[in-house]
């Protein structure tokens, strides 16, 4: 049987081919939340098993709902599929299984049980920690021994990094070795497979002032007692009923199990149908909310820390962040619940009560390769936006450029920048140019380059052209001339443009815009 995969999903599985044909490590697959690991899973393991009949797969991740939805997956495209479940909350123990998905929590202590296995296949691969000593490691470790280390493990995730620990891939005693494919959020949607996220900024937000870090996240105890105030949370909710008229499925995430609970009866104080969904609720119960929001029978749902990854309900429509978090995968996570496509769905508004759009940026151009700060503070590093050199995060001025950095105090459209919820959303801002002033600027060892500064009104904005540089600055200089000086050829050096400049239109306006803490000129306007 061939399976019906999008380009994307064959893409994945002929990366992995190419992986194992060239490497020994275990790589990760990094797809979007909604792009459909399930079905690519199916497919690598199908495949597997058409090429060489007797290989034995297993499929292993952390919740009993995974479980279940990967293995409907696997049998709604191959239904005679030698499958199995092994889940104490599924009540199946199919240890013999061919392929057999399986939960960590029950299946760690049973290697010697599982016996011969040629391919382990980890789902939301970012939830065990690198150097990780705990079930996946000592289990994996076991099963490798058992299997004369012929064993190959593949990870997939929307999100290849954690807060403790970085890329999942990168360090001392990581599991996996290599990102074998990727495909970005924003292609997803820009290509019709994702639904877009939109940001609309609310007038209420939650005060995280004075709340402790540990592990690079904010304290739990200290971040739910800072913003579980009725005043606020009565507000947010005002806001969220609001925006949310003529929406079918509202999800929130909160920042613990009575803020949870409090926010949902705030929500009935409207007239709205809410529940609540936390660690603490009995499993059936769990389940009847969780089929009724499905289903549309229940419009409001808020948790606590459990729908965050692995809750598939495509007809969310409107997400509210009341959690703040300084993890950029758990954020990337709580948005992406909203990016699956659905009937009647056009888009998920997204509103961010808790700051993390600000925090962290665009969920298309987050960075998780770093560890978080313990506590709040400039990045150590900032990246030249002339020429994309990294730079320590004290340089005044490129190491390869001699950009110079603007004061990090200078902002342009904060408020636009920080409600952006994809870099395709961040609005420039335009300025009008009252004043231009050009001047030759020197640093020892590096060319010369020409600094061009904007006067607008009291405040100035600069820019260098690197005509005496190579590579991309020498090419963008050359593109910042053409577009004043028309076929006027582009000088060599810096000297040269000085004696030319009578001969360059003057732009009337020029357009800013933030780039992480500082900021940029995209664009300049003629006459």
């Amino acid at each position: 049987m061939t399976l019906s995969l999008r380009p994307y999903q064959r893409a994945a599985i002929e990366a992995l081919y190419d992986y194992f044909s060239a490497s020994s490590g275990n790589p990760l697959v990094v797809m979007p939340t909604g792009t459909g690991k399930s079905l690519c899973i199916a497919g690598f393991t199908r495949e597997a098993i058409a090429a060489y009949g007797d290989t034995r797969v297993l499929i292993l991740t952390h919740v009993k709902e995974l479980i279940q939805q990967n293995f409907l997956a696997l049998l709604r495209a191959w239904p005679e599929a030698p499958a199995g479940i092994y889940s104490a909350g599924l009540s199946r123990r199919d240890i013999h299984a061919q392929i057999l998905f399986a939960g960590i929590q029950s299946i760690h202590r049973h290697a010697r049980q599982v016996q011969r296995c040629d391919l382990v296949l980890i789902d939301e691969a970012h939830l065990r920690g690198r150097g990780d000593s705990g079930m996946y490691r000592s289990f994996l470790t076991q099963l490798n021994e058992i299997n004369a280390g012929l064993l190959k493990v593949v990870g997939f995730t929307a999100t290849p990094y954690r807060l403790d620990s970085g890329m999942l891939h990168e360090g001392k005693d990581r599991l996996f070795t290599d990102i074998a494919f990727q495909v970005p959020v924003l292609d997803m949607i820009q290509q019709g497979y994702l639904c877009p996220v939109v940001p609309k900024q609310t007038e209420t937000q939650l005060d995280v002032g004075g709340v402790g870090t540990r592990g690079g996240e904010f304290i739990a105890k200290d971040l739910e007692a800072a913003v579980d105030r009725d005043e606020v949370t009565r507000a947010a909710v005002a806001e969220i009923v609001q925006h949310g008229e003529g929406r079918g499925s509202w999800l929130v995430f909160c920042s613990g199990v009575a803020h949870a609970r409090h926010v949902r009866d705030a929500v009935r104080d409207h007239g709205i149908s809410a529940e609540t969904v936390t660690g603490d609720t009995p499993g059936p119960e769990r389940d009847g909310i969780l089929q009724a929001f499905k289903a549309g029978r229940l419009r409001y749902v808020t948790n606590a820390n459990v729908l965050t990854t692995g809750f598939d309900a495509p007809g969310v429509d409107l997400i509210a962040l009341l959690r703040p978090t300084k993890s950029v995968g758990l954020y990337v996570q709580m948005v992406g619940r909203g990016t699956r496509l659905a009937e009647g769905k056009d888009d998920c508004l997204v509103l961010d009560f808790a700051g993390n759009t600000a925090r962290h940026g665009p969920i298309d151009t987050v960075d998780g390769g770093k560890k978080e700060p313990a506590g709040d503070g400039e990045a150590p590093i900032k990246v030249c936006p002339e020429c994309q050199t990294i730079n320590h995060a004290s340089a005044r001025r490129c190491i390869e450029c001699d950009h110079e950095f603007p004061p990090p105090v200078v902002k342009v459209a904060p408020q636009a920048a920080s409600n952006a919820l994809l870099s395709t959303q961040i609005q420039a801002a335009w300025c009008d140019v009252t004043g231009i002033t050009y001047a030759r600027h020197e640093k020892p060892g590096k060319p010369a380059s020409l600094r061009v500064t904007y006067e607008c009104g009291l405040a100035r904005h600069s820019e260098w052209v690197c005509f005496e540089h190579t590579g991309f600055p020498r090419d963008k200089a050359v593109g910042w001339w053409r577009r004043r000086a028309g076929n006027l050829l582009p000088p060599a050096t810096v000297d040269a443009a000085l004696e030319l400049l009578d001969q360059l239109r003057r732009p009337i306006a020029i357009q800013v815009r933030p780039a992480g803490q500082y900021t940029e000129i995209a664009a300049a306007r003629f006459v």
